[in-house]
This record gives structure tokens, C-alpha cells and sequence, in this order.
């Protein structure tokens, strides 16, 4: 009798023990504003556009990461109100500077800059205001390897000649060095608001009118929007739509500057002289994911391009998103998708990723979370969604998401980076970095349009992939 009563007192403190570690377990997995890692924080102020690169730059020489972004007045403190700013992380230390690059440019995040370590080690960043004047600006680090100090700001004005034809307001920097011509290039939005070619031979200090890499009958806003990368040796790869997608049901295309001509994927030439006129159009690249596509039933339409990287073999992997179910067009901006796409060489796959739900606000029927390929790994994806990848429920807020791939993009697994969070967590980055770990980084607050938001540049350094 006493044995029973002792197991029976066992069991009940088992039972007990059970519901106390399961409430334990239940109050970790209910954390408000949870993050799977140490949360940093960058800069307290700050939100960025996609369309400038490389907008966080990694300098192993003293293992100091380098962060773009753009405050703003509704952010920490209410007075940086639009001030270019570059925040440099020790990541041995984790100790930051800020250092403003140009204070009060524009209240709105396509200023943000784009950065460049240069072959002499010097720091090379370069902004613009949105759409508003005509003015390239740049600044160069006074001393290699330290952004604690910039020489004074330098502008080009594309009202001059021979840039001073059409429309050219200019917007966006994309910085690229090319080892094999000693050259360094400018891709950005200008004349016609086409995307266009500044070239340097003096690694950015000072810049010449190159030419227009694409061009079109504008249509709408903008003659295309693009996303590009580097192998840092020869050639400059990217991914383009026609237009805005607001006012085109645009398809990605693919093409690549390689020794000063324009190829298509499979190596085509399209432009044999990108610095003389025409420019090719977009159309005349490779298809990457054409417009009204079906996927399981379900038409795609209205493509844009999120991020764009390159592989170990030096081909290119990119992140893209489109509507859902928009019929009749421009009817239904509450259902967008994700989708990853990989060049093997001879022909893209492209893969349904996930879903990236509704329009961010109502002015932009296209923006949402946004996300980032994983320079270093063409089999990992970060998203920015308000639908969980893994069973399709809705959540709160903006999550950041980590997907993982081992075929090809077919089919994904899925990790929860943040989780219950009390705000928005947007357009996540990934850094190229030459280490064992993976710096992710995003802001995340309050964004009511590219010029009014309260959001704070954050991320996490995660281990060994």
C-alpha cells in the first residue's frame, strides 16, 4: 500500500514536472520579439531601398563591416531627419562608429549609399537623392581600412554634356571593380531614367559618362529596374524587369557585361560596345520568369527582382517576387509570391518559394518584405513575410524566415529568425563575407512609405554554416 501510494505520488510529480516544462517551453516559444540569435543593433535610425550595392561591405583587412542606410525624423532621437549615413561594426569588438556622409540629402531610403573597398584599401561610397536632382555624389575614406573620416563630397552633374539629353534625374548607385580592366563601374538609374554607365579609372575619385547598359520607349515611371552582381574579376551580371511594375506586367531577364559587350545568359552577344548607342532592351536578354506564368493552377504576373548573386562556378541565383491571382489586372495587390531561380549553366530553374502576402501600403501595389540570397551559399534564402513558408499561416507582423535547399530550389526547409515580434522586419541583407559565419542583417519598425518610417538597422552573426 505504501509502495502504491510512493508511485503514485511519483507519477504525480512526473505529471507535474511535465506540465511545468512544457509551460516553460510554451512561454520560450511565445517571446515577444524574439530573435533566433543575439540581436545587434546597428544604428537606431535607418532604412534602405534594394536597388543600391553593396549597401553592407565586409572588410576582412580589419574585420569592420560597413552599413548603409538613410534616417529618418519619425525614427530614434526625431532629429536625424535624412542624413546618409555609413555605420562601421568591429565585428572582434562589436564596438560601431557612425560617421554621416551627407546630412539632411532627402528624407527617404532609395538615398541610401552604395559602398566600395577599393584596391588601395580606401573606402568608396556613393548616394543620390530619389528621382529629385541631377547630381551623382560621392565620397572617398581619407585613410585605407578606417571609415572614421571621408575626404570632402564630390559630385558629377548629368545636366552637362554629353549626359545632358532627356530626362536625367539620377538615382541609385551599384559599384562594381573589375580586376581584369583596372576599371571601376557605376550602374544607376539616369538618363530616361534608363539604366546607366559611369566608369572610373582611378578607382571612383573621379567618374565619366560610360554610356546606357538597357534602354526602351518610356513607358510609365522607368525604363526597368535592376539588380546586379560581381565575380569581381571580369564580368557584371543582372537581372532586369521593363518597366515599373505598376505600369507593366514585366518578366525578368538576364544579361551580363563582360570586356565591354552585353551577352545573354548563354553567352550571346547582344550589345557588342556598351558605351556606343543603341542599347539593347530588356526583351532582348534571356527570360528568367516571364510574365503570366501558371504555377499550380495560379497566374503569376506583374514580376519584379529582389536579389541577385553568383555561385562557385560563376553562375548566377536570384531572388524574385510577383502578384497572384490579379484578375483582372490591378484588381488584387494582397497575394504575392516569392520565387528563386538558378542559372545551371544552359538553362534557368525557377522554383515557387514562398508567399510574401500583401502590398507593404497602398501607393505601392509591389513592395513587400523583401529578402536576400546568401552570397556564400546559392542554397539559402532569407525572407521578410506576414505568411509562414511552413504551413502558410498568417502572422502579425513581418518575420524574417531562413530557407535552405538541397535540390536545387525545389523544395525548401525553413528556420523562424524572428518571432511574435511587436513591429515590422524588413529587406534583410546578407553581406559577402570570407568566414564560417553568416552576417544577416534588416531593419525593423514602423515603415508607412519610403520617406516616413521608424525602423532601427539590426541583425544577427550566425555560427558555422
Amino acid at each position: 500500500m505504501i509502495q502504491l501510494q510512493r508511485m503514485t505520488l511519483s507519477v504525480v510529480f512526473l505529471l507535474a514536472a511535465t506540465r511545468v516544462l512544457a509551460a516553460a517551453e510554451h512561454a520560450a516559444n511565445s517571446e515577444k520579439d524574439y530573435v533566433a540569435g543575439k540581436l545587434i543593433v546597428f544604428n537606431d535610425n535607418g532604412g534602405w531601398c534594394w536597388y543600391q550595392d553593396e549597401r553592407v561591405v565586409v572588410d576582412p583587412e580589419n574585420q569592420a563591416m560597413l552599413i548603409g542606410s538613410v534616417s529618418n525624423r519619425p525614427g530614434a532621437g526625431g532629429k536625424r531627419d535624412a542624413d546618409v549615413e555609413v555605420t562601421a561594426y568591429n565585428l572582434a569588438s562589436g564596438k560601431t562608429n557612425r560617421f554621416v556622409l551627407h546630412e539632411r540629402l532627402e528624407a527617404d531610403d532609395h538615398d541610401t549609399p552604395a559602398f566600395l573597398i577599393r584596391p588601395d584599401g580606401r573606402y568608396l561610397a556613393v548616394y543620390s537623392r530619389h528621382n529629385h536632382d541631377k547630381l551623382t555624389r560621392w565620397r572617398v575614406s581619407k585613410h585605407p581600412h578606417d571609415a572614421s573620416s571621408w575626404d570632402e563630397e564630390q559630385t558629377l552633374d548629368w545636366s552637362k554634356p554629353p549626359m545632358s539629353i532627356g530626362d536625367n534625374n539620377v538615382t541609385y548607385s551599384n559599384l562594381f571593380y573589375l580586376q581584369a580592366e583596372n576599371r571601376t563601374y557605376n550602374f544607376l538609374r539616369a538618363i530616361n531614367r534608363d539604366p546607366s554607365i559611369l566608369i572610373s579609372d582611378d578607382f571612383g575619385s573621379s567618374w565619366r559618362y560610360g554610356g546606357k547598359l538597357l534602354t526602351d520607349v518610356n513607358l510609365g515611371y522607368v525604363d526597368g529596374y535592376v539588380k546586379y552582381a560581381s565575380n569581381g574579376r571580369d564580368r557584371v551580371d543582372f537581372i532586369t524587369t521593363e518597366h515599373h511594375p505598376r505600369d507593366y506586367n514585366n518578366s525578368i531577364y538576364h544579361g551580363y557585361v563582360k570586356y565591354e559587350k552585353t551577352h545573354r545568359s548563354d553567352g550571346t552577344v547582344v550589345d557588342d560596345n556598351i558605351f556606343d548607342t543603341p542599347a539593347p532592351k530588356a526583351a532582348d536578354l534571356t527570360p528568367v520568369l516571364a510574365a503570366d506564368t501558371v504555377v499550380n493552377g495560379e497566374k503569376m504576373t506583374h514580376c519584379w527582382n529582389a536579389d541577385l548573386a553568383i555561385d562557385r562556378d560563376g553562375n548566377p541565383y536570384c531572388l524574385l517576387t510577383c502578384r497572384a491571382n490579379d484578375e483582372p489586372e490591378n484588381s488584387n495587390f494582397s497575394d504575392h509570391r516569392f520565387f528563386y531561380a538558378r542559372f545551371d549553366g544552359q538553362k534557368w530553374n525557377v522554383h515557387q518559394l514562398a508567399k510574401a502576402g500583401a502590398q507593404l501600403w497602398t501607393s505601392e501595389q509591389d513592395y513587400v518584405g523583401g529578402g536576400s540570397v546568401d552570397p556564400q551559399n546559392a542554397n539559402v534564402v532569407y525572407v521578410s513575410t506576414p505568411i509562414d513558408p511552413r504551413d502558410e499561416s498568417k502572422l502579425a507582423k513581418h518575420e524574417i524566415f531562413k530557407g535552405v535547399t538541397s535540390d536545387g530550389g525545389a523544395g525548401w526547409s525553413w528556420t523562424q529568425i524572428t518571432r511574435d515580434s511587436s513591429v515590422d522586419n524588413l529587406r534583410p541583407i546578407v553581406p559577402q563575407w570570407k568566414s564560417d559565419s553568416t552576417a544577416l542583417l534588416w531593419f525593423r519598425g514602423t515603415v508607412r512609405r519610403s520617406q516616413d518610417y521608424d525602423t532601427q538597422v539590426v541583425g544577427i552573426i550566425e555560427p558555422s554554416r
